[in-house]
């Protein structure tokens, strides 16, 4: 074959190549009005195949979706409308669920188990304690000795929920609950979650992330509970939870955040509301015996009405010498992943 023949072979290859590529990642529309691929967003995930070599992307209509999503399958991108108004929700109180349940699959309105799953202007509730605000009596076949629990508004309600999933992207995404747990990202072998310009919401602990977590450039409002924030870094000492140049406020006297695991913390160019508690990131009375002690770390940190004494710059103290322009997602998460949009893995 001629060098002309084998270059025009090579090139159809290519353009073959591309065409498939752009045919895998036509985006699938869902709009409950019709007039779309599908009218629900759980029907467009069971359409896909569990797994692809590229993205596959599921563009999600105006609209108020009440769903609960299951995405156990890899490599999705979800991108809705418009985050105030493109809405998935659902009642769910976490007590009342483990009664019938073994785990926690299914407690929250989005449960993921899939792998490289991004999130974009999308509203994810959990409005169960604002639309059952009066405690409930339910049968509970797990609570043996009394066969029955009492449900408050003030108990656990996760808006969203991962198991195993790991590199979860959620980008100009609001997270709503009134009280504890509304984003819980868990996976303490590998879980890398990425916040950019969220919203997030809830009561005690309602931001929880479990391995390596960053936040940058996010809101978060506390109804209710000791503390806003919480994080899991035990099993791995490089494990930590980043919150840069994020805003927190909430009811006269919220808490900032505490752990009764190892934990750590990176907060850098973050500011706070003048209704927050003189009380710095606590440890909680714990049987857990914590392996590498107290690791909270601030830097240029600021609150409105005055500055408290325990968020003073101690970055020089964290071991390893971190400065405040280091601290950035290629130091949390290494080689191992570019969640940055426009980046590549």
């Amino acid at each position: 074959m001629s060098p002309r023949s084998i270059y025009s072979t090579l090139l159809a290859i290519v353009f073959l190549g591309i065409g498939t590529a752009c045919a895998q990642t036509r985006a699938i529309t869902v709009n409950p009005g019709g007039g779309a691929d599908f009218r629900s967003i759980q029907e467009a995930i069971n359409s896909l195949p569990d797994s692809s070599a590229v993205t596959r992307v599921i563009r999600i209509a105006k609209g108020t979706y009440r769903e609960k999503l299951f995405i156990s399958k890899h490599n999705i991108h979800f991108i809705g409308d418009d985050r105030e108004s493109t809405i998935i929700t659902q009642d769910i109180a976490r007590d009342e669920w483990r009664c019938a349940h073994p785990d926690d699959w299914g407690v929250a309105t989005m449960n993921i188990n899939g792998n490289d799953i991004t999130l974009q202007n999308l509203t994810v509730a959990n409005d169960y304690g604002f639309n059952f605000p009066a405690p409930r009596e339910v049968a509970c076949a797990s609570d043996t000795a009394k066969g029955k629990r009492i449900i408050t508004k003030d108990g656990h309600q996760m808006a969203l929920r991962t198991m195993r999933a790991t590199r979860l992207r959620a980008l100009n995404c609001r997270f709503r609950a009134w009280a504890g747990d509304t984003v819980s990202p868990w996976n303490l072998e590998n879980g890398m979650f990425y916040f950019k310009d969220c919203l997030m919401e809830g009561g005690v602990d309602f931001y929880c992330p479990r391995g390596w977590a960053w936040a940058e450039n996010c809101r978060f409002y506390t109804n209710t509970g000791p503390a806003a924030i919480w994080h899991d870094g035990s099993g791995n000492p490089s494990f930590r939870t980043v919150l840069k140049n994020c805003s927190f406020d909430g009811y006269e006297g919220f808490k900032l955040g505490r752990y009764h695991r190892d934990a750590r913390f990176y907060l850098v160019d973050c500011r706070f509301s003048s209704r927050m508690a003189d009380s710095n990131i606590y440890l909680v009375k714990t049987p857990n015996v914590l392996q590498w002690g107290r690791r909270v770390y601030y830097s240029n940190c600021h609150r409105e009405g005055g500055d408290y004494a325990w968020f003073r710059d101690n970055l020089d103290t964290d071991g390893e010498g971190t400065k405040a322009a280091d601290i950035t997602p290629g130091w949390l998460f290494g080689n191992a992943w570019k969640p940055q949009p426009n980046s590549k893995r």
